[in-house]
């Protein structure tokens, strides 16, 4: 079976968002042009950023509407320096620190509102 290795999101400036998630998750992106940029995630992810104008076939959706990136960590005290840190990078956020069935978790927004969810890592 073949496994997905990148997620992929559609955005208005591509260099801004590879220096944002860049900087988010402590790596240096990859294939950078003025349409198209990568950032490596462990496992062997990828992040892929496309400059929505040029998306083939057209996209008509826009931000996190459709759904969400989400970063599931190793317990509460990493959700809490999470949350702090994101608050102090000033990262809009959609869902304050807050408790739903799965546990601990909060919403974050990428400069294109894509949606970034921290929460519990199942054990």
């Amino acid at each position: 079976m073949t496994n997905p290795n990148m997620i992929l999101l559609y955005v208005e400036d591509t260099a801004a968002s590879a220096a944002f998630y860049g900087d988010l998750v402590g790596r240096e992106g990859t294939g950078h042009s003025a349409n198209f940029a990568t950032v490596p995630l462990d496992g062997g992810m990828t992040l892929g950023l496309w400059a929505r104008s040029t998306v083939k076939p057209a996209t008509s959706g826009t931000g996190g509407a459709q759904g969400e990136i989400v970063f599931m960590v190793e317990g509460k005290p990493k959700i809490d320096a999470l949350y702090a840190d994101w608050q102090a990078r000033g990262l809009r956020i959609a869902q304050e620190l807050t408790v739903l069935d799965f546990g601990p978790t909060f919403v974050a927004l990428d400069p294109d509102g894509h949606r970034l969810r921290v929460c519990l890592q199942d054990e």
